[in-house]
């Protein structure tokens, strides 16, 4: 029988089925799947769960082999004596780097609101063309209201970004233009540098909402479902295909660690509300068509997530789905380095309008990291890209994340939102932007000692590779590396003592012992690293195949200097600067 409650909030979205088998699949990290793979949930609940099954029983050795080793959580920890820190990103000084500007924003028109904000949507850096790009939300240029455009804008450094003039609808930036009738809602743009048709190198995900007259009057429903089209380009767009219905603010995502595409489908329950379904398919066209196949819910937020009660916000019981006072808006991930990055938009409520004069609705971005693709570590619940508090700013409202969810640049990770304001300059609508944060490369979280020494012991781990290095900051202190045995003795002569001390600040610095060149010797056979520290942060560490010190990590959206979608270039990713 169909929960009456469920049914108003999700209108006929995914049912929870079967789970898929997967026969335990082994990861690259060690972690063996179970064989009923994705697990089957039926139910979210407030009360935060327990922690991931990997960071219960981790492996007995864990495999170190892709990407930088984070410290985001327990994972790759025996034992500590330094204090874990996570760092926040701060706004560049330039936000917003995209605001609505031209027609294609909506500038000038009749239309509903302006904008210039990546609604997922993406932002990538094309190794082949050596340019960022980025696809955002615009707005209509027609006689439908509801309607909106996908527009497309490049940048040489991230920062400032042009608005290029296009041929698909001449004289605009315009890649995609709505139907009267059909228009777009949530959408992720994928540069799938795995393709191997040139043709459909670039992926765009799109949710459209089609008005159905006299049935959508009686209802007051619309339908909506899922649309696929691919591009060389990003800028010349085909649809390959039609999916299921979905809710609107679906999103799909790459697990590059698994090769497989994971659609996020919005999805509600009655204790959660507003949460995430799960569904994954190795084939994306395919994977549109999930009907009658394993589904089930996923992920929300709970009680950890604050709500904003110093906000005068909506909470009626006509719209039982606003009571909940913290919900999952939308999950956007990519792989980055070792790890699995999500980008939680956690939802704190409506405004009542008049009460805030008229404030657009309050979503944050967090963080989350996961180690199988399914399961999340999410130790810091304060906003990673949050709204202010000031109404004439731009991210006053509403800050969402972009498709991709980062960049590499340099020593520095860049991380595009959207917000939005009720209060454009130009025209008094409602107007959407891109804005900028920046963190340090790896820079979530850190392990860290102040003038008292302290030690980190990795539990034990296996690689392939000879160099190792740390990103580090320790300018006014110093780290030394040892290298153990599984026994806990010291392996000669990768002592602390043979170590050369490092005191600087870079995010790649290598470690290197006095009477042996490299780690060769140790290859393939698990060992435990000890970092003794003092006066300074630990981010992260691995073990290079290269002098230059490639992690062989998910680099996210990439970056300049990247040739592909891991670091196989290591310096050479940095700008001279850096070096």
């Amino acid at each position: 029988m169909t929960n009456p409650w469920r049914a108003l909030l999700r209108a006929s979205m995914i049912p929870a089925t079967a789970a898929t088998v997967h026969a335990g699949e082994l990861l690259h990290n060690g972690i063996a799947l179970p064989d009923e793979w994705p697990p089957l949930v039926r139910e979210l609940k407030r009360t935060p769960g327990p922690p991931p099954p990997y960071l219960a029983t981790p492996p007995a050795v864990i495999p170190i082999d892709v990407g930088r080793q984070l410290f985001v959580d327990d994972f790759l920890i025996e034992s500590t004596t330094l204090k874990r820190t996570h760092h926040l990103p701060t706004y560049h000084p330039a936000s917003p780097v995209l605001k609505p500007e031209t027609a294609s924003d909506g500038i000038g028109l009749q239309t509903r609101r302006v904008g210039a904000g990546v609604f997922s949507d993406g932002v990538w850096y094309d190794p082949a063309d050596k340019l960022f790009k980025a696809w955002y939300w615009g707005a209509a240029m027609q006689s439908d209201r509801l309607g909106y455009n996908t527009c497309y804008a490049t940048s040489h450094d991230g920062v400032q970004w042009v608005k290029p003039t296009l041929d698909v609808v001449p004289g605009t930036n315009i890649v995609m233009q709505d139907k009267p009738g059909i228009y777009r809602n949530s959408s992720t743009v994928w540069l799938d540098l795995d393709e191997q048709d040139p043709k459909r190198r670039f992926k765009m995900f799109k949710v459209v909402i089609e008005k159905r007259g006299a049935e959508q009057n009686a209802t007051g429903r619309l339908h909506k479902w899922l649309q696929l089209h691919t591009s060389p380009d990003g800028i010349h767009w085909t649809l390959l295909g039609n999916g299921d219905h979905c809710g609107d603010r679906t999103t799909v995502f790459y697990n590059a660690f698994r090769k497989v595409w994971v659609f996020g489908l919005r999805d509600g329950s009655k204790e959660v509300s507003r949460c995430r379904g799960y569904y994954e398919h190795a084939d994306a066209l395919r994977g549109l068509n999930w009907d009658g196949k394993p589904t089930g819910l996923w992920v929300g937020a709970d009680e950890r997530d604050p709500a904003r009660e110093d906000i005068t916000l909506r909470r009626v019981p006509e719209r039982p789905w606003d009571l909940v006072p913290s919900q999952l808006y939308n999950l956007d991930c990519v792989a980055y380095e070792s790890v699995l990055l999500g980008m939680f938009s956690i939802w704190r409520g409506h405004p009542l309008a008049g009460a805030t004069g008229n404030r657009p609705k309050v979503n944050e971005v967090c963080v989350g990291f996961s180690r199988d693709g399914f399961h999340w570590s999410r130790p810091d619940r304060r906003a990673f890209c949050p709204v202010s508090e000031r109404p004439e700013d731009w991210n006053w409202g509403n800050v969402q994340s972009a498709g991709g969810c980062c960049l590499v640049v340099g020593d520095k990770l860049y991380v595009y939102v959207t917000a939005a304001n009720r209060k454009h300059r130009a025209t008094g609508m409602d107007a959407t932007y891109t804005g900028l944060a920046v963190l340090r490369r790896d820079g979530f979280s850190s392990m860290g000692a102040g003038n008292a020494p302290g030690t980190l012991t990795t539990r034990p781990v296996v690689f392939r590779g000879r160099y190792c290095f740390v990103n580090a900051d320790v300018a006014e202190g110093e780290l030394r590396v040892e290298v153990l045995g599984v026994d806990g003795t010291v392996l000669q002569p990768f002592s602390a003592a043979n170590c050369t001390p490092i005191s600087s600040g870079s995010t790649i610095q290598a470690v290197t012992w006095r009477d042996s060149p490299d780690l060769s010797a140790l290859s393939g056979k698990p060992v435990r690293f000890r970092f003794r520290l003092r006066g300074g942060q630990l981010y992260a560490f691995w073990v290079s195949a290269q002098t230059s010190g490639a992690s062989g990590g998910y680099v996210a959206a990439g970056g300049p200097g990247f040739i592909g979608a891991t670091d196989t270039v290591g310096a050479a990713g940095y700008p001279a600067t850096n070096r």
